[in-house]
């Protein structure tokens, strides 16, 4: 089984222990949409897919998992640290950027390192393209209108 196919199958058992239906589709969506457009941002930037995938799999699972947004992108990279030692699936190097996109993820207007960028911007492209309905967060726009000039949207 592949590395990114073992984590999904990890986060899903994490995710199948929400009692809340709806929460639980919720944090699937979310996680496998950001996953998704990271996977993309990576590639088109000549990152690596499979690195920034994981780490968007794993970028918001303290939350989800505790039902608390406090602080959970620093929370959230230290079980990602715990869960990927765990598994073994990546190694040191890769365990840093992958626990540093999710540690940085939630400061959307300060700029970060390469893959900390790949997943803040994934984040920002699910939260604005998941629900059209819905106005483009004031702190999410300036990043939302640079993505939508890079790819063309």
């Amino acid at each position: 089984m592949g590395r990114l196919k073992e984590l999904r199958k990890y986060v899903d058992g994490e995710l199948n222990r929400m009692d809340d239906v709806d929460k639980r589709n919720s944090a699937i969506a979310h996680l496998y949409g950001v996953s998704l457009a990271a996977t993309m941002i990576a590639k088109k930037r000549g990152l690596d897919p499979e690195i920034a995938s994981m780490a968007a799999m794993l970028h918001d699972l303290h939350a989800y998992k505790t039902g608390s947004y406090d602080e959970h992108e620093h929370k959230g990279a230290d079980l990602a640290r715990e869960i990927l030692g765990k598994l073994k699936l990546t190694d040191d190097t890769e365990t840093e950027l992958i626990c540093s996109a999710i540690y940085h993820h939630g400061d959307k207007l300060a700029t970060d390192g390469p893959m900390d960028e790949v997943l803040k911007d994934a984040d920002v492209i699910h939260h604005c393209m998941n629900d059209l309905s819905k106005a483009v967060k004031e702190k999410e726009q300036a990043r939302f209108g640079k993505l939508c000039a890079e790819f063309g949207i």
